[in-house]
């Protein structure tokens, strides 16, 4: 009787379970990868990143830019400065020894603007350019944990969907042998059988229903981790649309035997760009030593008086500029530079190094993918002599010419095998995402 009730509640979620659904958000893998690229943390600190860099050129060129300053001050002395007058002075003037006297009014107020320009700096156009680099660079690195994004999002997407199809598996079955239980408690009426045929396929069915109840709890544990991934509200419901068929695409040939393009790959080009900075900046250093040249300009009113009425104004107008030339920095400048050029051979030597680590994840995901591949096709052959042999079984038991036990082991046979095959395909699925991650092709 508990397990009626058991069973009848089962049935009754399954029956409800679409409406459950209607409630939830419900997304493709293309809708969670969509998802997350518009909220994950990462992709979101990366397209900040593009905004400093744009930012950061705006001020590299304004270094080259004209500039302007206003200024305005004011100085009231009330008591005005005096400066005493050498001796020499006061002698040719006849005027006595120790006299002072003052070159300063009570009232000073000075208005003034003054323009500067850049006119040549060997260090500027190269700052220009760096800085577009780095916009560039953090494009690319925007690529790079978009890309890193997606390939987190599949990775947590997928068993959600493993756990679906075995559930689906497992709802079959569970229909299946509740059938086979209530024709054996007829033939068990009709005293053909004994108690211990009826007690096997009620374990047998517990067992089955327990396992469904284990795999919804990891499914649940399954989406919240998706949840996390996608940065999506934990405390809303989420669903899946996609299985594990409408994903399984076969992987064409030049995915499996063509040259490896690895401009394909964010992070290759993004090593690229960083080489490319790295000589600017030796570059940059090299032009230290040049001259710098500058330009500027000054305007001045100046009003001086013991009071605002009896005073007077004076302009002032000065025109210059200004030659630097770096002549010895104690070997500073050259120090940076062979540290520069340091730097720069370890960052070719970790793109080299990149190169040969993507030409081994596309062989190995190449091989992984025939492997799997391989074995679902084995998988597919062993599912359908299992079902042979399950079927052979229960009418030989109906018959009376078999028995309880051996339809009890050869449905056990069976659910391994139905669990072989849909892991086979996870395997298979798995690893078609694992060799376009390999070759940076992007799922669509």
């Amino acid at each position: 009787m508990k397990h009626t009730y058991h069973i009848t509640a089962i049935v009754l979620v399954m029956l409800l379970l679409p409406l459950m659904v209607d409630a939830q958000k419900a997304l493709s893998l293309a809708e969670a990868i969509e998802y997350a690229l518009s909220n994950n943390t990462e992709v979101v600190n990366a397209k900040l990143a593009i905004e400093d860099a744009e930012s950061q050129i705006s001020e590299r060129l304004a270094i080259g830019l004209p500039k302007v300053d206003g200024s305005i001050e004011f100085n009231h002395y009330p008591q005005v400065p005096k400066q005493a007058l050498p001796d020499a002075f006061a002698q040719a003037f006849m005027l006595p020894e120790g006299e002072s006297i003052s070159f300063l009014l009570k009232n000073n107020l000075t208005a003034g603007l003054t323009a500067s320009s850049l006119l040549f700096d060997g260090t500027y156009l190269t700052g220009v350019k760096a800085a577009r680099r780095l916009r560039e660079y953090t494009q690319m690195e925007l690529t790079t944990v978009e890309q890193r994004t997606r390939n987190s999002i599949m990775d947590a997407y997928l068993p959600s969907l493993l756990i679906t199809e075995s559930v689906k598996t497992i709802d079959k079955n569970i229909k299946n042998l509740e059938q086979v239980l209530f024709e054996t408690k007829e033939i068990y009426k009709a005293g053909f059988i004994e108690q211990l045929d009826v007690d096997r396929l009620e374990l047998s069915l517990a067992n089955l229903i327990t396992d469904r109840e284990n795999l919804v709890q990891q499914k649940e544990t399954a989406i919240n981790a998706l949840k996390f991934t996608m940065n999506y509200p934990m405390e809303e419901e989420l669903s899946l649309n996609d299985d594990i068929n409408s994903l399984l695409v076969e992987a064409n040939e030049e995915e499996l035997t063509g040259q490896i393009d690895f401009m394909n790959r964010a992070e290759f080009r993004v090593a690229e760009i960083g080489l490319q900075l790295g000589e600017l900046n030796i570059e940059q250093y090299e032009r230290g030593f040049w001259p710098s040249l500058g330009a500027f300009a000054g305007y001045q009113y100046q009003y001086q008086g013991d009071n605002f009425s009896d005073g007077f104004w004076a302009p002032t107008f000065v025109l210059g500029a200004k030659l630097s030339l770096p002549i010895f920095d104690g070997f500073s400048t050259r120090a940076k530079k062979e540290r520069a050029m340091i730097e720069l051979k370890q960052n070719q030597n970790r793109k080299d190094m990149l190169s040969k680590l993507i030409q081994l994840e596309v062989m190995n995901s190449r091989k992984g993918y025939a492997m799997a591949k391989q074995r679902l096709a084995s998988q597919e052959k062993n599912l359908a002599l299992a079902e042979k042999i399950y079927n052979t079984t229960k009418i030989k038991y109906k018959e009376g010419v078999g028995s309880s036990l051996e339809v009890t082991q050869s449905e056990q046979a069976l659910y391994q095998t139905q669990q072989n095959k849909i892991q086979a395909m996870f395997d298979l699925l798995k690893a078609k995402v694992a060799l376009e991650q390999a070759l940076g092709v992007t799922r669509n």
